[in-house]
């Protein structure tokens, strides 16, 4: 296995206690801030060449949100690694019980291509922080990105303890064949089926973060142009290569005859008359990508948009009606400019609609009734929810990042959760000697006389008060 001898000289360097003091994670967390700081123009040229990315879209989805979540874990690592002590039974009172965050200790860490460079720093960070080394593969897809990373990263963090692993979708199989700690995952559905066949040869966990069809419902009762606008922007960043994007729309007929103008309006001053020309939007990242988001059009109707560009991977911000239920677009997440809108008769009929399917990564509410709003969230369910905005509930370092079935519905992360999700919560009991007399009633041979003092200083009792309405 061409890949063995990495990771036995990571192993190597985890079983020497490297990257267990605090100091040592602090020092490889900062250096990957220099890395932010000096590659940034770098990063700018790469995510351009890869996907046409806006830098101002480099500069929100990319880089701040990994300084973000860079500065939030040197904020917190102090009180993140501190032992939490727990309760104790009577028998233990005179003991410590704790739980000691342990890194797991060898962690694989697979990113994707929409997002080359947050998707792969922000576990990374995460993983750094609880002292684990990293084996990190970064997608082969945005292949400067994947150059810039291989090329550069190995300069700034401790070579000894954190490699990156280039390597295509064929060979990540053979990458997968070596027994990791711990496996973080993002992407498909399909891929992540493979990442979870192979961890469990070797019983490793994983967090796999995957993706899926987010539903929008707009209500009769909103703002119909902030809508549009909302909406519009989650869709159409990075051309609609998110996996959090509002994927199709719900609402009423007659909400529908008030949204396409609005929406028609967002788009032209967001990119103009013809945002094929502006420099604000992106660009699908390859040609089979291209192909597969150009067939999705033949569903339903066009009527904003449509325009595509082969040679230029360009596919047009498209609104899309009239679109049935087993149509192709309702079939796979769509990954693409593309926005179909289906109509429902009422808040619980699109509840019916959401619940009939696979549970979403994101689920968006547009509504000014905060009856409604509650109403959807309550029954749902989806990895995350967002009421009159998209995608922005993810910019929270102190919300779990996640999805649910088969939108990912192993692991978390971003702040704290990151570091949670790298760490191993090791149950530990120091006792105290010299108390072998306290001991004797446990001992055979038994005597049911001592089971009421056994019980008495072992059990958690039921407190009256304990349930609060």
């Amino acid at each position: 296995n061409p890949h063995t001898e990495l990771v036995s000289c990571l192993r190597a360097a985890w079983l020497s206690g490297k990257t267990r003091p605090m100091e040592y994670r602090v020092a490889q967390l900062e250096a990957l801030g220099r890395f932010l700081d000096e590659k940034k123009q770098d990063i700018l040229e790469a995510t351009a060449s890869d996907m046409g990315k806006p830098p101002f879209e480099v500069e929100l989805s990319e880089i701040s949100i990994c300084r973000s979540e860079l500065n939030h874990a040197l904020n917190n690592l102090g009180t993140w690694m501190k032992d939490e002590h727990v309760e104790k039974n009577w028998a233990t009172q005179l003991d410590s019980a704790f739980i000691r965050k342990d890194p797991y200790g060898v962690v694989l860490i697979i990113a994707p291509w929409n997002y080359p460079i947050h998707l792969f720093l922000v576990p990374l960070i995460g993983a750094i922080a609880a002292g684990n080394c990293v084996a990190m593969k970064p997608s082969e897809i945005s292949r400067n990105v994947e150059r810039l990373v291989a090329e550069t990263l190995p300069r700034y963090l401790d070579k000894d303890c954190f490699a990156v692993v280039t390597a295509s979708m064929e060979e990540i199989t053979r990458l997968l064949e070596n027994k990791f700690d711990y496996i973080f995952f993002t992407g498909s559905p399909s891929v992540g089926r493979i990442v979870m066949t192979a961890a469990a040869k070797h019983l490793t966990p994983v967090t796999l973060e995957l993706g899926g069809k987010n539903p929008c419902y707009v209500s009769d009762t909103c703002d119909v142009q902030n809508v549009a606008r909302w909406v519009a922007w989650g869709r159409f960043f990075n051309a609609g290569q998110t996996c959090i994007a509002p994927d199709y729309v719900l609402c009423s007929v007659e909400m529908r005859e008030k949204l396409l103008p609005a929406l028609r309006k967002a788009i032209t001053d967001f990119y103009g008359s013809n945002p094929r020309e502006s420099p604000d939007f992106g660009r699908i990242v390859g040609d089979k990508q291209f192909r597969r988001v150009q067939a999705l059009l033949r569903s339903g109707l066009v009527v904003i948009g449509g325009q595509t560009d082969a040679e230029a991977r360009y596919i047009a911000p498209t609104v899309l009606v009239d679109v049935q239920q087993d149509d192709p677009v309702m079939q796979e997440e769509i990954f693409g400019p593309i926005l179909p809108i289906l109509t429902v008769a009422s808040v619980d009929d699109a509840i019916a609609f959401i619940n009939a399917r696979e549970r979403p990564l994101a689920l968006y509410v547009f509504s000014s009734c905060k009856k409604v709003v509650n109403r959807v969230l309550e029954r749902t369910s989806s990895g995350g929810f967002c009421a009159n905005d998209t995608i922005m509930h993810m910019t929270l370092t102190t919300l779990p990042f996640r999805g649910i079935g088969t939108s990912g519905g192993l692991g978390r992360y971003h702040g704290r959760f990151s570091f949670e999700t790298f760490s191993h919560p090791r149950s530990t009991l120091l006792r105290g000697v010299g108390r072998e007399a306290l001991n004797a009633p446990r001992y055979p041979p038994y005597a049911p006389s001592r089971l009421p003092l056994l019980r008495a200083t072992t059990e958690t009792k039921r407190l009256a008060a304990a349930i609060n309405v």
